[in-house]
């Protein structure tokens, strides 16, 4: 039955007062918040917050970590009928003037004092806000701020409030209907102003539940909540299913120190983008060639049987004895440790999302005994629209319709949905709402994909994104750039690409090197660097590359519809791309139009035949400052393959 996340509350501190609800890592040790002592937390801060003024329908925005007095937060508004707003904790200042306009925000809790800064410097610019609570007291003691306040001074308000008036939360957690808007999401703005995505509880809900069901979710499981609450794949995970299941979730220290928290919590159910799985693969491989020659030769034996096993047993499928006996070897002596090392020793359930995961990424984790599964969703969704069923989990498809889902493929291949998890509309954006909603209850999800023979969906690229190639020897061949890009990030030197092609004759790519990875392997090779920029630009590294970008072409010309897509040539980039900067979202993906744009002189440089170019370009650091950096950068032409032909 659907109701609202503060009605779940309650009857999660009703029902099973003393179970763990939440969990934090502070100063290296976890405390843990039992259903009651979560829901008081929350009663008390819903109680602030209505003395304070907070009103139905208004919003509150939450800026932060994985906090639990950031998520009760977020349930005090809920419970008052007003709207929580998550932002990303790392957006700068200046991100976050439009949606707090947009919005009409007056109230914002904040983590901590980088919040509290980041909030100050533009309060000028957003007339509305009047009041900031922080959690985290420390370096904030001399501030004296209008409206600025810790939040225990909001419980202690509303523990006073609560001790005069003790029926008044239950009777206004009563009032929600799973009708009411139960929270708004900015979207990463690649193309413009972030739009404000509005949800119900009966969205929400609906979806979790969904989730849920189809993976067979209970109150025992164990859930590390280490993404930001503002990405919704990290809310439904540590929020709404959370609530509708009742099961644990923990809170990492800080960012620092995840990967030890993973291995401590041991989660049973784990949520990832492919970046984080590759940034593990990577580390994995680094410790691997630091390692004896017979443990090299140990591990690359059982991964040799894992990868012609692995796959098979986790799909259920028969396996010969003898190959049984080898894979169990195998996990005894490098699956079983290796999955323990990396925090992974428990999981029921891993999922990937966010964008296309490489099918070795893919299958190296379920050869290894990790069930690492696919999805597909969106903020405007809900998240769930596909899942990959146990024993169906492959790595070019996302998996069939959940409950209750119904997809439909438009003449131009772009992928429709209609769900009980759709958005109820852009805020104060009917325009954009019209764009992506029809009037039948149909959304535009802007990707291009098919159903396949089984029933999986299967994902192309962004609509917008797949090209064609203009002239050459590839004239009209279809382009896919995030199916390029992907493929180069599988190996563990390169860690983010960008593909240009459509309009043009050739292929090109821009690559920023993984500087963990080739730093590793560079001092192996006793190969001095004075940092990321000089190493990109060695001709060891180039070489490395290369082989990497032949690798994919002699991949792609076996793929008689992307044949055409095989890399011409490309240059390595003498800076990370980063999100500071505005060359990639909050969610990491790659603005590719936006960095076609600044590296124009890169772009032009790729396609005049040119062996080298001279660019400087700005960047932003942390505290805020600006700066520059500059190289010539070598331009490369990689090799490329007579397309393999079908056989008859």
């Amino acid at each position: 039955m659907l109701t609202t996340f503060p009605q779940l509350l309650l009857r999660h501190a009703a029902e099973r007062p003393q179970a763990a609800a939440m969990r934090e890592k502070e100063y290296g040790i976890w405390q843990t918040y039992r259903w009651a002592d979560f829901a008081q937390l929350v009663e008390h801060l819903a109680a602030g917050l209505h003395q304070a003024g907070l009103q139905r329908h208004e919003h509150l925005v939450v800026i932060g970590d994985n906090r639990p007095r950031l998520y009760a937060a977020m349930l005090a508004a809920q419970a008052l009928g007003a709207i929580p707003v998550p932002l990303y904790q790392d957006a700068v200042a200046a991100e976050c003037v439009f949606p707090l306009n947009n919005a009409e925000v007056r109230f914002c809790v904040l983590e901590n004092q980088e919040q509290v800064d980041k909030l100050l410097e533009i309060r000028a610019q957003c007339p509305t806000l009047a009041q900031l609570y922080y959690d985290d007291p420390r370096g904030l003691r001399n501030y004296d701020a209008p409206g600025l306040q810790p939040l225990t001074a909001l419980m202690a308000t509303g523990q006073a409030f609560v001790a005069q008036q003790p029926e008044w939360f239950r009777t206004v957690v009563a009032q929600g209907r799973p009708e009411d808007v139960a929270a708004m999401f900015f979207t990463s703005g690649t193309t413009g102003n972030p739009k404000g995505v509005v949800h119900t509880y009966a969205a929400l809900l609906d979806r979790a539940l969904a989730g849920a069901e189809f993976d067979r979710l209970g109150n025992a499981e164990e859930v590390l909540a280490y993404l930001p609450p503002a990405w919704i794949g990290q809310n439904i995970f540590s929020y709404a299913q959370w609530l509708a299941c009742g099961y644990v979730v923990n809170c990492p220290e800080s960012a620092s120190t995840v990967s030890i928290d993973l291995k401590e919590v041991g989660p049973t159910y784990y949520f990832a983008p492919p970046r984080v799985f590759e940034g593990m693969l990577t580390s994995v491989m680094i410790r691997m060639e630091d390692a004896s020659a017979l443990k090299r030769k140990m591990f690359d034996a059982c991964m040799n049987v894992a990868r012609r096993v692995g796959p098979a047993l986790m799909d259920g499928q028969p396996v010969g004895l003898l190959a049984r006996l080898q894979y169990a070897l195998g996990n005894l002596l490098v699956y079983g440790p290796l999955r323990n090392n990396l925090g992974f020793s428990r999981v029921r359930v891993a999922y990937t999302a966010g964008e296309a995961i490489g099918p070795d990424l893919f299958n190296f984790y379920r050869a290894i005994g990790i069930n690492l599964k696919q999805l597909y969703g969106s903020t405007e969704t809900a998240v769930f629209v596909c899942l990959q069923p146990d024993h169906e989990a492959r790595a070019d498809t996302v998996g069939v319709p959940v409950r209750d889902v119904q997809i439909r493929v438009a003449d131009d291949g772009e992928i429709l949905v209609k769900s009980p998890g759709l958005l109820k509309e852009y805020y104060k954006n009917p325009q954009a709402t019209a764009e992506v909603l029809t009037p039948d209850g149909w959304y535009h999800t802007s990707d291009a994909g098919f159903i396949d023979a089984h029933g999986h969906l299967k994902i192309i690229d962004r609509v917008k994104d797949v090209g064609r190639l203009r002239g050459g020897p590839f004239d009209g061949a279809m382009f896919a750039p995030k199916y390029v890009e992907n493929k180069l990030k599988f190996f563990p030197y390169i860690k983010e690409a960008v593909a240009l092609g459509d309009g043009r004759e050739k292929v090109c790519a821009m690559i920023n090197i993984d500087f963990d990875a080739v730093g590793n392997w560079a001092e192996r090779r006793n190969l001095p660097y004075a940092g990321y920029t000089d190493l990109a630009q060695k001709p060891e590294v180039y070489a490395l590359i290369q082989d990497c970008v032949e690798k994919v072409n002699a991949d792609l010309a076996e793929d008689q519809l992307l044949a055409g897509s095989q890399i011409s040539r490309f240059l390595v980039l003498h800076k990370e791309l980063d999100a500071d900067d505005g060359e990639l979202t909050r969610t990491n993906k790659v603005r590719r139009g936006f960095i076609a744009d600044k590296y124009r002189v890169l772009v032009d440089a790729l396609y005049g035949g040119r062996a080298e170019q001279f660019i400087e370009t700005q960047v932003k650091f942390e505290d805020g400052r600006t700066g520059s950096v500059s190289a010539t950068l070598k331009i490369v032409d990689a090799k490329t393959f007579a397309p393999v032909q079908a056989a008859a």
